[in-house]
């Protein structure tokens, strides 16, 4: 007995210390965001209440109903715009979004407008004895802080950042070379973004020598199969990290016939141990956790954080004072409104509602840089362009803002922190940057005679490969649009799409499909049903519209891509719709194989009944298309 409680015991009291402060390391933290006194509290009104934290300025939003209170921070979970109260709702439950127009319901913290989307972060809110009220945010500690280093000194020429084209990042630590998002060759988004920087001569080059290569999520600008298909012919193990997104980034590698060996998918908010001095963190992005990650890299104690395309990376929670900071900028990744006609979708409508989404953009951006006080900030990935002729339009539309224009807002609100606009090949020696801002050696900037711009991209190589698609066996047979939307699996929504194939001036194409899909019950009818229904007509470039269904890919490529055109009665965002679209497809493409073995059996007699083709299953453009022309009318007026 007396060794139980000399030796045992003390040994679980240790044992239990220990597992306490585990605990504590990962448990969630609470912390106040909102304090109101009880006359405060009582001078609340049943409904929607705005209410700001008047040492900060921060804003919050309290429910009032007959269930209690419910609260959220005043931030719309889509894009980060600000709610104010919607003058349309009666009942006094929602806000709309000032950014996109988004309405939440505060009762049910659903969005409702678009509805089957986001469901708001709430904050908790906790009572006072004396009738006064907290609203208590809880959270993670923050994953970064997970065995702290601190920052050794940098010699010069140690750590080298390298600016190669858009969103491709070339890191030099120590002995390692770690090279990010490289899209360096072709296009991205089937044929609608080109790059608009010439990276340097030997970029490729340095990708194939890479020790790390991070690839932040799946879409083309950023895991480009034309720049992965020279990696893998000349280092097929070359060792790329991906975050455990719930869609596989590489879900698309078998399909392309890239080989490549060496993919290693990380979780997220766990640092990675490279050597004794370098490890990186993937995080995951609080509205598209499906698909977008963040990363941040530390050496040597030195953190550089990369938010990519993240809309809220890591939920808004980010180290502050990094050395190096990197996020876009630039905006025009969207369809929206480029690409949508009728209603009021005139050009001087798309021209104002651009200018005062770059302005947002530009103020957002500014402020999270501010807020978070890196020491260097450098904004990139948004160094595309819409080179292709048959998109001059959109290229004269979709204005996009400027990195120095970025750069000279932050530098307006703060002195603190050093701003640099890269041009490809410039390189930044950050132990020098840290030591001295003002030192002009620390940015070696390409020489004079270096091409900056691109002038030359390739187009037929791509485009054709594209229109290939078009004269595939599959589309000789009218059955494959109810075997393609079978195999999408999106159904038992309200909605009637017309899907119109068309040439590159959105004209119907001599050989393009003209048919309906109603989404409620997947049919394919001749007509318009007569039940109330939404409508959304879409004209898509028939080359890529082919390609996008014979290979199983997302219709990001007809959407961000700018590859066709959008009308809708009425004019509402379906989100359940294009997020199943753009995020959600089969990981594997549609068995053809096996299509066309039921459409050309070697018997006539030998086709399966349910197999023959259905008449409603398919609506050409000349039968139907003097009802479509007054249906496409009655939405332009």
């Amino acid at each position: 007995m007396q060794l139980c409680e000399d030796g045992f015991v003390p040994a679980l009291k240790y044992l239990f210390s220990l597992l306490w402060c585990l605990g504590k390391m990962t448990s969630q933290t609470a912390k106040v965001v909102l304090s109101l006194d009880a006359e405060t509290v009582s001078l609340l009104k049943d409904g929607v209440n705005f209410k700001k934290d008047p040492e900060n300025g921060k804003c919050y939003i309290i429910y009032k109903g007959t269930e209690g209170f419910k609260a959220c921070r005043n931030q719309c979970k889509h894009q980060g715009g600000l709610f104010i109260k919607d003058i349309e709702d009666l009942g006094g439950r929602t806000v709309k979004c000032t950014k996109h127009n988004w309405k939440l319901n505060l009762s049910t913290m659903k969005y409702v407008n678009p509805p089957d989307s986001f469901l708001q972060d709430e904050l908790e809110v906790e009572i006072l004895d004396d009738g006064g009220l907290r609203l208590v945010e809880l959270s993670p500690l923050d994953p970064w802080l997970a065995d702290p280093r601190e920052p050794l000194q940098l010699k010069e020429g140690e750590v080298k950042v390298t600016y190669l084209t858009h969103a491709c990042m070339e890191l030099q630590l120590g002995q390692r070379r770690f090279m990010f998002d490289p899209w360096l060759k072709g296009p991205a988004f089937a044929r609608g973004w080109w790059l608009l920087h010439e990276s340097p001569a030997d970029a490729l080059d340095r990708l194939c020598a890479a020790d790390l290569i991070y690839i932040s999520h799946m879409h083309s600008d950023h895991l480009s199969y034309p720049t992965l298909k020279v990696l893998s012919e000349r280092r097929p193990d070359a060792p790329i990290y991906v975050g455990d997104t719930s869609r596989p980034v590489f879900w698309y590698l078998e399909q392309s016939k890239v080989q490549l060996t060496n993919i290693n998918v990380v979780p997220f908010g766990v640092w990675q141990n490279v050597d004794e001095h370098l490890r990186f963190m993937i995080m995951m992005d609080g509205v598209h956790p499906e698909m977008d990650t963040c990363i941040i890299v530390e050496y040597k104690g030195h953190m550089i954080l990369n938010t990519v395309d993240c809309t809220r990376p890591n939920g808004g929670r980010l180290p502050q004072n990094v050395d190096l900071m990197m996020s876009d900028f630039a905006g025009g990744a969207s369809g929206f409104p480029m690409t949508f006609y009728g209603g009021k979708y005139s050009d001087s409508w798309k021209a104002t509602f651009i200018k005062n989404e770059r302005k947002k953009l530009l103020n957002y951006k500014a402020q999270l840089v501010k807020s978070l006080q890196p020491k260097i900030y450098c904004p990139f990935a948004g160094y595309f362009v819409e080179a292709h002729p048959s998109d001059r339009y959109i290229k004269e539309t979709n204005v996009k803002n400027g990195a120095d224009a970025l750069n000279a807002q932050i530098n307006n609100l703060t002195s603190d922190i050093k701003t640099w606009t890269p041009k490809p090949g410039a390189v930044l020696d950050l132990g020098l940057a840290l030591t001295d801002p003002t030192n002009s050696e620390a940015i070696t900037n390409p020489p004079a005679s270096a091409k900056i711009y691109k002038d030359n991209w390739d187009f037929d190589l791509y485009v054709d490969e594209l229109n290939r698609a078009i004269s595939c066996e599959i589309f000789k047979h009218p059955n494959w649009i109810q075997f393609y939307y079978t195999w999408a699996g999106f159904q038992n929504y309200n909605l009637v799409v017309r899907m119109i194939e068309t040439d590159d001036n959105f004209e119907p194409h001599p050989l393009g499909c003209d048919y309906l899909v109603d989404f409620l019950d997947l049919s394919f009818p001749t007509t318009i049903p007569d039940r109330e229904h939404s409508y959304l007509e879409l004209k898509n470039r028939v080359g890529v519209m082919r390609h996008v269904v014979v290979h199983g890919g997302l219709w990001d490529d007809l959407y961000i891509g700018f590859q066709n055109r959008i009308s809708r009665d009425p004019d509402i965002y379906h989100h359940k719709f294009w997020n199943h679209f753009q995020t959600e497809l089969p990981c594997r493409g549609p068995d053809w194989d096996k299509f066309l073995r039921q459409m050309t059996p070697t018997v006539e007699s030998d086709i399966p009944e349910k197999d023959e083709p259905e008449e409603q299953s398919h609506v050409s453009a000349p039968q139907h298309s003097r009802f479509f022309q007054n249906k496409s009318q009655e939405i332009i007026n």
